[in-house]
């Protein structure tokens, strides 16, 4: 038997204002596309902004559906949307935020399983890691590649 440890690298910041320019801007569209999601049942709303390597900015945001789950996450719209529209650009990086009936959460809301999964498919399929930021009105954290968040993904070569 062999023990494997694993290190998960997280740059934390009190807040927007202390991250560079870019990805502050980024955030901040992120929150934009929070505000347009629809949310209905849970009052839930999820924002992501995907800065491409060619400069373009695609945003999604949550669509929730009453059939759950026919819905689908703000990450999965932007990232799809950006595949299917610029599908040879890979994705530089992304911000997501979070919302509910108080307004902006605290703390960072972070991706799904199935978001996290399909990031990784897209750093698998341009060989480049997403710089990953999560935005909290009292913590943002910035991750660098999806393996922070999913470290055991599930590549193409594990159906072979």
């Amino acid at each position: 038997m062999r023990t494997k440890e694993l290190q998960i690298f997280v740059y934390e910041y009190n807040n927007i204002s202390e991250l560079p320019n870019e990805d502050q801007g980024l955030v901040l569209k992120a929150r934009e596309a929070s505000s347009k999601a629809y949310a209905p049942y849970s009052n839930f709303r999820v924002g992501a902004a995907i800065l491409l390597e060619n400069g373009e900015v695609v945003l999604g945001n949550n669509q929730e559906n009453a059939a759950f789950p026919s819905g689908l996450c703000a990450e999965r719209v932007a990232m799809f949307y950006a595949n299917a529209n610029f599908p040879d650009v890979p994705i530089k990086a992304i911000a997501v935020t979070a919302s509910n009936t108080k307004g902006l959460l605290d703390e960072p809301a972070s991706p799904c399983g199935a978001c996290r999964q399909a990031l990784a498919e897209s750093e698998i399929r341009f060989k480049n890691k997403i710089r990953v930021i999560l935005d909290g009105t009292k913590k943002v954290q910035v991750l660098q590649g999806i393996e922070m968040l999913l470290p055991f993904v599930f590549k193409p070569e594990s159906m072979k």
